[in-house]
């Protein structure tokens, strides 16, 4: 009597298609809040970026003092520096003036005889300077800069915006936790469900002399495999929806850091893989390891 092929079961061959959408599933929301965690950091950045200095210079001085100021400036360590610019730029009082006109319409030049206004300098500082007492001591230090006038900031301002911040990471940081930990139990009870089917064939390999290396391997590579996989659609899915976003949403791309993203991909396919891995190990040491009675 002729078998059918077809109704054999192969060691390892149990069914991934639940483990493979469930597998994708779950990385793809780790990935879009890993994404999400991303763009927030860009916007933090973005934010911090605008956090100036208003340095105000002495009236009458000459275009050399004026220089030198701004070279010292500009070699202090606390200056934010990006894409080879300093973030020191000079405003003179004409520029000044033309901007309070354009701001409120008034023209102070035609009842006074002179500009009251100072040549000033924005300077931007770098991030990791942006607590309320290093900007505190940076102000003190540009006060005695020769031909300084007056420094002023928004220190409620920066404040503000660092005790906001703090808490957008904090409350995201309790997320991402409660995050993995949900998924980390959905990859593994969707791995355990899928191996329940093959406990009996775990127990008859054992019965026919198998060693626990050779019954394990091929759940094991199958399973690295189908994580592999998994990282790798999820990975892409995430990709699609931020080059679709960034096409249809006017300064989305101002948000995007590929070097980031790439490694939240990258991560994502090696979290699939080993996370799966090591969900089937223990798996099929836990059905390895039952008695017959235990199995039923």
């Amino acid at each position: 009597m002729k078998t059918n092929p077809r109704k054999k079961t192969k060691l390892g061959r149990f069914k991934f298609i639940s483990v493979l959408f469930s597998t994708t599933l779950s990385l793809f929301i780790v990935g879009l809040f890993g994404v999400i965690v991303i763009q927030a950091k860009s916007l933090t950045s973005i934010i911090r970026e605008n956090i100036e200095i208003q340095v105000f210079l002495r009236k009458n001085l000459s275009q050399g003092e004026i220089t030198r100021i701004q070279t010292l400036l500009e070699s202090k360590p606390y200056v934010l520096k990006k894409d080879g610019k300093t973030g020191v730029t000079f405003i003179s009082q004409d520029d000044a003036a033309q901007s309070f006109l354009e701001d409120t319409g008034e023209d102070f030049k035609s009842f006074l005889t002179e500009n009251p206004l100072r040549d000033s300098y924005t300077v931007a500082i770098a991030e990791e300077y942006q607590t309320a007492d290093k900007i505190k001591s940076i102000v003190e230090e540009i006060r005695t800069i020769e031909g300084v006038f007056e420094v002023t900031y928004m220190a409620d301002l920066v404040e503000s915006i660092n005790q906001n911040l703090t808490k957008v990471a904090l409350v995201l940081g309790g997320f991402i936790l409660i995050l993995i930990i949900t998924v980390v139990m959905l990859i593994n009870n969707t791995i355990k469900l899928a191996l329940f089917s093959q406990r009996f064939l775990i127990r008859s390999m054992q019965l026919v002399g198998a060693t626990r290396g050779f019954i394990k391997k091929p759940f094991l590579i199958r399973a690295f495999f189908f994580g592999i996989l998994a990282g790798l659609i999820a990975s892409g899915l995430l990709f699609i929806i931020i080059e679709y976003t960034k096409a249809n949403i006017d300064g989305f791309a101002l948000l995007q850091n590929y070097m980031l993203l790439y490694y939240l991909f990258g991560g994502l396919v090696i979290i699939g893989g080993m996370l799966s891995l090591f969900s089937t190990l223990q798996a099929v040491n836990k059905y390895l390891n039952m008695s017959l009675d235990e199995l039923y």
